[in-house]
């Protein structure tokens, strides 16, 4: 505990009869990015409001960076972006940084540079009424940014960005994590998180049923790799013959097999030479990972 970021243990938050946070407990450590995955109605944005201060918790312990949510030092060393950010209409970006880096006690001065960085540069002395939704979010993630926080909260960080934006944006989620701060970060796009995430939270109906690294909750949930053996036509009978049967698709052969059967099923395939042509490998993605654990939540509720 002394050396997380984030401490959550026991959590519990419930309004009226209804359990919005369910006994949720879990650490998050220096330069980590965890995605915090659910279904809307799951919890997240309830967790994340319990952790800034912004509600009281019914049962249960969470520290911020050592500190009492809402405190004064944990509010220093944190930041959070909303999904749906919202600044005055009248005020040009660059106003809006300087605000909120007076707001954070730094100097304006250093905040601006973080305009250049999220691609605003150019509209920086325009009035943030005149700014996408897109730009308004990336404005939203450079005022988050002021004052190297130790720990990032970020709600949908991508709504409403273009493909080349959304890389960006996780370039600098990359960067930031290097430089030791926690990252936390909430989304629905799931595809996108695979490969720029080192764990994953996935809360369902309150409650916390999956907390990982990706490798290993794709071995707890025994889902199959998906291999497809290319083959010249004339070829694939036999193919799909020698491998055991599978799934034929004109110029394909689809097998599953799991996890530990990998490289025996792969060296099958080596051995067939000639035969094939080209092989693809489909480890189970985030999407399928988070279904199976939500699934299992329910039928288990």
């Amino acid at each position: 505990m002394s050396n997380s970021s984030l401490h959550v243990h026991d959590v519990c938050k419930r309004f009226s009869s209804h359990t919005a946070v369910d006994r949720v407990s879990f650490d998050l450590n220096p330069g980590e990015r965890v995605a915090l995955l659910g279904h809307n109605g799951a919890g997240k944005t309830t967790l994340f409001k319990i952790i800034l201060g912004f509600l009281k918790r019914d049962g249960g312990e969470v520290s911020v960076l050592g500190a009492a949510p809402g405190s004064n030092a944990a509010r220093l060393g944190s930041a959070y972006l909303p999904e749906s950010v919202a600044f005055p209409a009248a005020l040009t970006g660059e106003e809006v940084l300087k605000f909120y880096a007076r707001l954070k006690g730094r100097k304006p001065a250093e905040a601006l540079p973080l305009l250049e960085r999220v691609g605003l540069a150019e509209a920086a002395r325009r009035r943030v009424g005149t700014y996408s939704k897109g730009m308004r979010q990336r404005l939203g993630l450079a005022q988050a940014l002021i004052g190297r926080p130790r720990l990032v909260l970020l709600d949908e960080p991508t709504t409403g960005l273009d493909p080349i934006s959304r890389q960006n944006v996780y370039e600098l989620i990359g960067e930031v994590a290097e430089q030791g701060a926690t990252v936390l970060l909430s989304s629905h796009a799931l595809t996108e998180l695979e490969a720029r995430t080192d764990r994953v939270l996935i809360l369902s109906k309150g409650k916390l049923v999956a907390d990982d690294v990706l490798s290993r909750l794709r071995a707890q949930a025994g889902l199959p790799i998906k291999l497809k053996v290319w083959a010249k036509p004339e070829t694939l009978a036999e193919v799909s013959d020698r491998l055991g049967g599978g799934r034929m698709n004109g110029r394909s052969v689809e097998i599953d097999c799991r996890t530990d059967d990998k490289v025996k099923t792969l060296s099958a395939i080596s051995a067939l030479g000639n035969l094939v042509e080209d092989v693809d490998v489909h480890a189970p993605s985030l999407d399928d990972i988070y279904r199976h654990f939500s699934n299992a939540a329910n039928r288990e509720a």
